[in-house]
């Protein structure tokens, strides 16, 4: 009965140690992915905000060319 709560216990402490392997690298993938994703946040947002910056060139060098124009006459 001894040599079996020995084994037990043995196993015991070999799952308590791989469950806390297991516990370091779930932390790990939980923090790469909270990286990745707020990355492919930041990244889903700019082309919003380029879009809206282009067309803020677009109005600036159209008036530029309206100055220019306008010191011809």
């Amino acid at each position: 009965m001894e040599k079996m709560n020995t084994q037990l216990y043995l196993q015991n402490c070999y799952i308590i140690q791989e469950n806390e392997k297991l516990r370091r690298k779930a932390q790990q993938l939980n923090q790469e992915n909270q990286a990745l994703l707020s990355e492919l946040k930041q990244k889903l947002s700019k082309p919003y905000s380029k879009s809206s910056h282009n067309s803020d060139r677009k109005v600036s060098s159209t008036s530029s060319s309206n100055s220019i124009d306008s010191r011809k006459t």
